[in-house]
């Protein structure tokens, strides 16, 4: 029961952390360290079972992680192949697929450690296995936040619907990824105004990029008045280049016409947590509302935010990775000289 106790701790601790800020990493983490000590409890309490139950029940708790990391393996192999199909060969859209064969290569090293008389060869592939095994968990730990964090609903009124920009078509013309947001911000936008709200300033953000013929806000704003949303409540940030600066630039904007503004900030749900990260850093009084992706997007496209969350908190994710080599290699060590 005091691993049950502990988990349970942990979780509080998660509730009132992301009561406070629901845009925080910590947060993913502290989901993240509940699921693994309320696993470890309910694995404690297996030795208190009858014998085949307490048999069944470890197959159970064994067979269901081994099964999904096979599944997982396959899928992303499979959506790889898609995503190579429908976006090219690029680096970014070749993140699932390398995840995938990722996968099987570690479950393949594995067996052959389990067959082959290698001291040396296990003791590097244990070291190996403990920093993968950190890594799939802030992985985890990452994705299961982010799901969380993309249920949030808009509530009350807001002054702005800040959308983030995205790159344009032909230097001009809105994609379908930047029309999904578009769309989700005046959906936003109507909703309030239906409800008999103040009607809140459309904010775009996004400024011209080198291969671009006109600003993405300068785009946006077109696309929105096109789509009926009123010019008079639209306004341009066509400075920015990268989503910090949408976020710092809008917020100067805001600030400036609202003082004590509310906003919600919109870009693809993918994405909504990391910018979540970067409108707390930037102090955007506001949350992050996701808007809908195409399915076959979505696995590269969470792969490519974990990266760059990882990378952001890199000295803490290096550091940790850098002690567990350590002490893989110690153990190692040890175990052949004892040998």
């Amino acid at each position: 029961m005091v691993a049950f106790a502990f988990a349970a701790l942990l979780f509080v601790t998660f509730g009132i952390s992301a009561r406070r800020d629901r845009r925080r990493f910590r947060n993913a983490v502290l989901l993240g360290l509940t699921g693994v000590a309320l696993s470890f409890a309910v694995v404690l309490q297996v030795a208190a079972l009858p014998g085949w139950l307490a048999v069944a029940a470890l197959l159970l708790v064994l067979s269901v992680p081994t099964l999904g990391l096979v599944a997982a393996g396959g899928f992303l192999v499979a959506n790889g192949v898609t995503m190579v199909r429908k976006e090219g060969t690029r680096l970014p859209n070749l993140l699932s697929l390398l995840a995938g064969l990722g996968i099987f290569a570690m479950i393949a090293l594995l067996i052959f450690v389990g067959v082959a008389d290698s001291a040396v060869l296990t003791g590097a592939v244990a070291t190996l296995a403990l920093v993968v095994g950190y890594v799939s968990f802030v992985f985890l730990s990452f994705v299961g936040y982010a799901f969380l964090y993309g249920r949030i609903k808009v509530r009350g009124d807001v002054d702005h619907v800040v959308m983030l920009g995205s790159g344009l078509i032909g230097g001009d013309r809105v994609p379908p990824l930047l029309a999904s947001r578009l769309r989700k911000g005046q959906q936003i936008h109507d909703a309030q105004v239906a409800r008999g709200g103040r009607p809140p300033v459309l904010l775009v953000s996004g400024g011209k990029g080198s291969d671009e013929k006109v600003s993405e806000a300068r785009a946006m704003a077109d696309w929105l008045i096109a789509q009926g949303a009123p010019a008079e409540h639209v306004r341009l940030e066509d400075r920015s280049r990268t989503t910090e600066e949408n976020m710092l630039f809008s917020r100067e904007i805001m600030e400036a016409q609202t003082p004590g503004y509310r906003c919600v900030v919109v870009t693809n749900n993918f994405h909504a947590f990391r910018a979540a990260m970067m409108a707390r850093k930037a102090g955007v009084n506001g949350q992050v509302v996701g808007a809908p992706t195409a399915r076959y997007f979505l696995p590269t496209a969470t792969l490519r935010e974990f990266v760059a969350v990882f990378w952001e908190h890199r000295r803490v994710n290096l550091a940790i990775c850098g002690a567990l080599t350590a002490f893989g290699a110690l153990v190692s060590v040890a175990a052949l000289l004892t040998f």
